[in-house]
């Protein structure tokens, strides 16, 4: 659903329709984060005594720590978050439109009504057009069409446009790729898989350029050297992942296993030894060891600076592969969700944050309940007016 903002003087009277209804909020915390699992310890404690390797070693397993939990909140938080927008913010939300609907209508009369001065017209139309404008995204109703068209002084089917051509902007520059014309925002997934496939045919075509540059120039012998070191250490980083699966794979054999139970057992952590190096997921392999007794924390210091700085590249690899990971995911929450793509996410927060949603919306219910049993007397009308004529907003609230 697109965010919209209609083209009526915004910037007062979309706050004071927010305003008017807006409750206060809460906001609580759901998961706790915990420590690394695997850090070289120096003479004097974790802090003490490292090299340069082995700091960088320790602060990249943090961080692919602290992105795993993320991850893992993520998990955690997607159903429960997809059970309640359903069961108790989605009906409460056709409730409510099922009243702004009431609402229009009546204002609407009122509008052509005498009584009312040439300001408060002006304010009443736009406040029309603000309540008209979120019915429109989920229905294409003609009355409301001209309705909005009639107390905004725009053309709805424009203002949809340029809302689209902004959405669409922002998320290039976000995102950095260029995205076809006719997007559909509403559907996360389409969305989403055109990106990805955007973001990868331009790192292949600035791959390709690249090389069809290179190909164009004579190497340098210090070009030649660098891509001869560039080969060698990717083939030292393979080899180094390649020797702890080995390990591994050596001790875990299924078939040498003549213990039916422990060969099932056997069998299962190999399964996940074989996905970790599938996919170069060094941390994964070293935990494995580690779990398995096969290495000792202690043994990590005494690991060649060589070595280190084979497995610090990989850790490198997977810490921005995460980061990948958590952008796609919050990406796709933004757009199924209809959250605010510059909000900052924080899966600590999202349900707290539904819930003051759902109070919102219900207080918002009762508030515009109570006042459309008034909107018959032109005085109560009135009254409204002057209220969102005297108060003042912060920017981009919406009810």
């Amino acid at each position: 659903m697109l965010p919209r903002r209609p083209h009526v003087d915004r910037r007062d009277v979309r706050r004071q329709t927010s305003e008017f209804y807006r409750p206060s909020g809460f906001q609580t915390m759901l998961f706790d984060s915990s420590k690394p699992s695997i850090v070289i310890a120096g003479d004097k404690g974790v802090s003490g005594t490292l090299t340069r390797n082995q700091k960088t070693f320790n602060r990249l397993i943090k961080q692919i720590e602290q992105k795993r939990q993320r991850l893992a909140a993520w998990e955690i938080l997607l159903p429960r978050y997809q059970k309640k927008y359903a069961e108790e913010l989605l009906p409460i939300e056709a409730e409510l439109e099922g009243l702004q609907l009431q609402m229009v209508r009546k204002l609407d009369q009122a509008y052509g009504q005498k009584g009312l001065t040439r300001t408060e017209r002006k304010v009443l139309a736009e406040f029309i057009a603000n309540l008209v404008a979120p019915l429109l995204e989920k229905s294409d109703d003609p009355e409301l069409k001209e309705i909005y068209n009639r107390h905004s002084g725009s053309d709805y089917d424009e203002d949809l446009a340029a809302e689209k051509q902004q959405l669409k902007e922002m998320f290039e520059g976000m995102m950095g790729v260029g995205l076809d014309d006719d997007i559909d925002f509403n559907d996360p997934e389409s969305f989403l898989r055109q990106a990805h496939e955007k973001m990868t045919e331009q790192a292949e075509k600035a791959s390709a350029e690249q090389a069809s540059r290179a190909a164009r120039r004579k190497k340098t012998a210090k070009q030649l050297a660098r891509e001869q070191a560039q080969e060698t250490e990717e083939k030292e980083i393979s080899a180094s992942i390649r020797d702890v699966y080995r390990k591994l794979a050596s001790a875990l054999h299924p078939d040498r296993e003549p213990d039916l139970a422990e060969r099932e057992r056997k069998n299962l952590l190999m399964q996940r030894v074989n996905r970790a190096y599938e996919s170069r997921n060094l941390l994964q392999l070293l935990e494995l060891q580690l779990e398995l007794e096969h290495i000792d924390p202690a043994d990590l210091a005494q690991m060649s600076e060589d070595r280190l700085k084979r497995f610090n590249a990989i850790l490198k690899d997977q810490s921005k592969e995460l980061d990948m990971e958590i952008t796609g995911i919050e990406h796709a929450f933004t757009l199924r969700f209809q959250v605010d793509p510059r909000q900052r996410l924080s899966p600590e927060s999202m349900l707290s944050l539904l819930d003051v949603q759902i109070v919102r919306k219900k207080q918002t219910f009762r508030s515009m309940e109570e006042d459309l049993a008034k909107f018959d007397d032109i005085k109560e009308i009135k009254a409204l007016l002057k209220d969102l004529k005297s108060m003042r907003f912060d920017e981009g609230m919406m009810f």
